[in-house]
């Protein structure tokens, strides 16, 4: 086959219009522990049915659907985990395990997108089922994928340049852990309301820096602003509120940062110019059909900081993660 298919041919309708048969069984290998079972070692398909226990005929299917995907390699009929699923699916890595956020999309993301179509003709969000057991899936599944963007950002980011930060409205106590840990000089404040702040306290306290991290029950909305820091961070806010209330967080943050001071605001982005990145794009649907929230336009986003007295100076793309607008005060 042509390594460049025709553009006018139907290759790449079909890529996508099946691509939910790709996530389906990426769930259901990662459930059956087919990647854990490959952790021991290159297997064959009897091999992994033996480790696994999945019939011989569904460990054949879900290893070549994973090889075809470059997620397992095949090689005379063994198959072995890629470097990507070794770090973040197999169980050993010394990286996030994203198996939680998998089980998160199967359980709860996959359900609401079968009635997509309705959201899509209402712009209204599916009913969010969160009793007994889905609420565990639900936060871990979140809390796991935020953990893999606080390690992205740590890895693109210098936070050693800065002394003091201030997570503002934050979602996870992960990018505070992870600037903490790439910065051994640099203390924090998680300024946050609701279940965010216990949660964001055992994070930071399992990732050894509950001593240099002040954690506040505050509305980012609304009563006094901590102030002083050198760094600003936004993670994960614009998505969850309106565009007023995205304004006057923009400006609360600009009180809370000392003379030139830099912020930080990570989120998923819709683009203006002829080049739209897929993962934003997608996710825009996500969070619609997940709750009802909003994944904004970038420049609609900048514009909210230069009314606050913040001037955006780049925007960096973090690998299967958000992307961050860096902006400085004025």
């Amino acid at each position: 086959m042509s390594p460049h298919p025709d553009p006018a041919g139907p290759a790449r309708i079909v890529d996508v219009a099946t691509g939910y048969m790709a996530a389906k069984q990426l769930f259901a290998a990662s459930e059956a522990g087919l990647f854990a079972a490959l952790a021991g070692g290159p297997a064959t398909v009897a091999e992994i049915s033996a480790r696994t226990g999945l019939p011989g005929r569904t460990a054949r299917i879900l290893a070549d659907a994973m090889a075809s995907l470059d997620l397992l390699t095949r090689a005379d009929g063994v198959y072995t985990n890629s470097p990507s699923v070794t770090r973040y699916l197999s169980g050993t890595g010394d990286d996030v395990d994203l198996r939680p956020f998998l089980a998160f999309l199967d359980g709860i993301s996959y359900g609401h997108w079968l009635g997509f179509g309705e959201t899509a003709r209402t712009a209204l969000p599916a009913n969010l089922d969160l009793s007994e057991d889905r609420w565990g899936t639900f936060l871990t599944g979140v809390m796991t994928y935020n953990a893999l963007h606080a390690k992205m950002l740590a890895e693109n980011y210098d936070f050693s340049r800065h002394r003091r930060v201030l997570d503002f409205g934050g979602l996870s106590g992960s990018f505070l852990a992870e600037a903490l840990r790439t910065a051994p000089d640099l203390r924090g404040t998680f300024f946050s309301g609701g279940d965010l702040v216990q949660h964001a306290q055992k994070t930071l306290a399992d990732a050894g820096m509950g001593d240099r991290v002040e954690v506040v029950d505050g509305d980012p909305l609304a009563g006094d602003v901590p102030t002083g820091f050198d760094l600003v961070l936004l993670e994960h806010v614009a998505h969850r509120f309106d565009a007023d209330q995205n304004r006057l967080i923009a400006r609360r943050a600009r009180e809370a940062a000392a003379p030139g001071a830099t912020l930080l605001l990570l989120d998923f982005f819709l683009d203006s110019d002829d080049d739209q990145r897929a993962i934003d794009a997608l996710h825009a649907g996500e969070y619609l059909v997940i709750d009802g929230t909003t994944v904004y336009p970038e420049d609609e986003v900048r514009g909210w900081l230069r009314e606050a007295g913040w001037e955006p100076v780049e925007t960096r793309a973090l690998p299967g993660s958000p992307r961050v607008i860096v902006a400085e005060a004025r």
